[in-house]
């Protein structure tokens, strides 16, 4: 199979062959369909086997198809300020012919930068538990208009005790709203 046949949009296809992809992966074979259809996904897969791709590429071909809205309509909770800005890198790399605008949010640095960009107005927040909380009780975020909510590496999320943090943030989020859930292993309480 190669990218041509999941659905994407045309704009995405043009950016995965400017990267040199040409087959997706059995996780990205396997999920983007899937997400594509609004369906809430749980999927398990090793380290280094396209995981970020697999909801990044899905994300950004159901907000190209259903226009400009206002506020982040996609939501990316990573453990690690890393992983947050390894959804993003994927994110500018996969979208280069797409008009979505995307930020990561995490701690460590100072804040401002991203208060401003959330102010900017942003499609796609990929973000640490910490210092996303800090944003929405500052009210720099609303999730209003989100569509779309990821969580990402799940099962590091809880051995790094994030998982009131992820839920306090999950009771922020409107109820309708796909879910994925992407993971190298799947413990029970997720």
């Amino acid at each position: 199979m190669s990218f041509d046949g999941l659905g994407l949009h045309p704009n995405l296809l043009k950016g995965i062959r400017d990267l040199g992809y040409t087959r997706p992966t059995p996780v990205q074979s396997e999920a983007i369909p899937q997400i594509l259809t609004g369906r809430d996904v749980i999927a398990s897969a090793q380290t280094g086997t396209g995981k970020t791709a697999a909801f990044v590429l899905p994300i950004l071909h159901r907000l190209m198809i259903e226009g400009k809205k206002r506020g982040p309509r996609a939501l990316i909770v990573a453990p690690t300020r890393e992983l947050a800005l390894q959804s993003m890198d994927h994110l500018k790399n996969l979208s280069r012919y797409v008009h979505l605008k995307g930020c990561a949010i995490f701690g460590g640095v100072p804040i401002n930068a991203q208060t401003q960009a959330l102010r900017q107005g942003v499609d796609i927040i990929s973000a640490t538990p910490g210092r996303l909380l800090d944003h929405v009780n500052q009210g720099h975020i609303q999730f209003g208009g989100l569509e779309i909510f990821v969580l990402d590496e799940a099962d590091r999320m809880l051995d790094m005790g994030f998982l009131p943090d992820v839920k306090k943030i999950i009771s922020y989020l409107p109820p309708r709203r796909q879910n994925l859930v992407f993971s190298a292993t799947i413990p029970v309480e997720i």
